[in-house]
């Protein structure tokens, strides 16, 4: 299945917890930290929920 990186920009500091949540459940758990993660659905789900917070990588 095709991968995608993501990357932890923003701050979860002063967002909803179902935010938080999403976050917690694609990986990223601090600041500029990098996940490969295979896209399906529920992960673009849990990546549109948080777009303001994280930044897609190009290799």
């Amino acid at each position: 299945m095709e991968t995608i990186k993501v990357k932890q920009v923003r701050s979860r500091i002063r967002c909803p917890k179902d935010q938080k949540a999403a976050l917690d459940v694609l990986g990223l758990r601090k600041l500029n930290r990098v996940v490969e993660l295979e896209k399906t659905p529920s992960v673009m789900g849990n990546l549109r929920k948080v777009s303001h917070l994280i930044q897609i990588v190009e290799d």
